[in-house]
């Protein structure tokens, strides 16, 4: 099986969002947009549910999204962006059903991987995104920009709850481009 790669172009991920957007497909471009700013697995995030996000009973957004990983069992809170929240408030007008990603043809269940898959890989075919791209793509990709941002690479460890500093410096998927930047960058004497 391949390796995913992140995507490494921030037009790229906005034009896979936009997609869905502009073919009215709210969830699908949500997918994307919560996938690239929360880190999470697809496992874990594609069984959200609207209260996860939402508190019916005051009518307001959380400021955070609180989950139990499935791979590792690790309590994981996230703190919802104002891009996710814009996301999240422009699809719960359409929300159908309990689940964030509800299935268009059992709604009373979220899609599955496969789906989410072919979700992903439509967008980035239609924008003609480079490199071998899948649901944990999106995962990777939040890794990059965050490492690009100047993110301590400990501290992405932590976020991504890696076992070790190796799996993570794989998730950066770093070039030879990203390396010649450092060296050109810095120069000491």
């Amino acid at each position: 099986m391949a390796t995913s790669e992140p995507i490494r172009n921030r037009k790229q991920v906005r034009q896979m969002a936009n997609y869905w957007l502009r073919l009215g497909n709210g969830r699908n471009y949500l997918l994307i947009i919560l996938g690239v700013n929360t880190a999470l697995r697809s496992v874990d995030f594609l069984g959200l549910r609207w209260t996860d996000v939402f508190d019916f009973e005051s009518g307001r957004f959380r400021s955070h999204l609180a989950l139990t990983e499935k791979k590792t069992g690790k309590e994981k809170v996230i703190a919802i962006n104002e891009r996710l929240l814009k996301a999240l408030r422009l699809c719960m007008r359409e929300r159908r059903g309990d689940y964030i990603f509800a299935n268009n043809r059992k709604e009373a269940e979220p899609i599955c991987r496969s789906q989410a898959w072919r979700i992903i890989k439509a967008a980035a075919v239609a924008v003609r995104a480079v490199g071998r791209i899948s649901c944990h793509s999106l995962r990777k990709t939040f890794g990059y920009f965050a490492w690009k941002a100047g993110v301590q690479p400990v501290m992405l460890m932590d976020l991504f709850n890696h076992s070790s500093f190796e799996i993570t410096k794989r998730y950066l998927g770093i070039t030879q481009e990203d390396r010649d930047a450092v060296y050109l960058s810095v120069v000491v004497c």
